[in-house]
């Protein structure tokens, strides 16, 4: 298995088209089983995104929105959470010239 959850990893798609999501990505990504997932498509690559938790969808629901905003701001908050999570890593990560 890889150590790495950016390593690519080979999972096979049953005859009914399920695929497995590898254990290690379910776990970085909160993804429950049984649980659900958004699919689909951006620019040319497949790809799977967790349902966020009622916490986190927490008052997007209220008021007049415009079919996908929901989702939108779903990603809008993905996005968020990853650039947080990037500028962690930068802090964290050490010199190159170390």
């Amino acid at each position: 298995m890889a150590s790495n959850t950016k390593d690519p990893e080979v999972i096979r798609v049953s005859p009914k088209g399920q695929a497995t999501i590898p254990k290690a990505l379910r776990e970085r990504f909160g993804i429950e089983t049984p649980g659900e997932v958004f699919v689909y498509e951006d620019e040319g690559r497949i790809v799977i995104e967790p349902v966020p938790s009622p916490d986190e969808l927490h008052g997007i629901h209220a008021g007049d929105h415009e079919p996908g905003a929901v989702l939108e701001r779903t990603r809008e908050l993905k996005d968020e959470e990853r650039r947080r999570e990037e500028k962690r890593a930068d802090r964290l990560r050490p010199p190159e010239d170390a």
